[in-house]
């Protein structure tokens, strides 16, 4: 897989953070993005999404892709710093690794009750946008029918923390831990 190859060689490692930006969120390497939107789309295909449900801004290209290879509209949520006055689903959400508060917001008229949502996203660590994500589906009236991250950093608490709410969580490679500034990955 192109990706494992990506982060093991062009990743970096800045104290408690993977850095994956040079090729998957903030510089996009459209070469890899082909194959995470198949393998994403290979892990929800049995469900049936109606929709792909991400975060912006560095959830939208896993999230295009998967929804191209799926074949189904992608929403994604916007993130608003203070309060907001709009017609919409919203969580706050707090990032310890930027140190800021923001909120989650999905206009109403693009998450009508009823639809099976597949949520994307690039990272899962502490898992806090991925949970409000799943309470705007679930406040919607939808139904959550999986998580699948690009990388997981399985030493923290995000799996744990969707799992709880009984969602299904998967990730296509996994990050065991961050030693002496280097990724090592858990096998395949």
């Amino acid at each position: 897989m192109q990706l494992r190859t990506a982060i093991e060689t062009r990743s970096r490692v800045e104290g408690n953070l993977l850095k994956v930006d040079d090729f998957l969120n903030h510089r996009v390497d459209i070469d890899l993005f082909p194959e995470i939107g198949e393998s994403i789309a290979k892990r929800f295909a049995g469900a049936q999404p109606d929709l792909v449900l991400t975060a912006e801004a560095s959830g939208i290209p896993p999230g295009l892709v998967t929804a191209q290879a799926l074949s189904v509209p992608l929403v994604y949520a916007k993130k608003y710093v203070g309060v907001g006055e709009r017609y919409t689903f919203a969580r706050e959400v707090s990032s310890p690794s930027k140190g800021t508060e923001y909120r989650v917001e999905v206009a109403r008229r693009v998450l009508p009750p009823g639809q099976r949502v597949a949520i994307v996203d690039d990272f899962l660590a502490g898992g806090r946008t991925a949970e409000a994500l799943g309470e705007i589906v679930e406040e919607a009236g939808c139904e959550v029918i999986g998580f699948v991250f690009v990388v997981e950093k399985t030493f923290t608490s995000g799996r744990q923390r969707l799992e709880e709410h009984g969602w299904n969580v998967d990730s296509l490679v996994r990050i065991a831990s961050l030693e002496n500034g280097v990724a090592v990955l858990e096998p395949e």
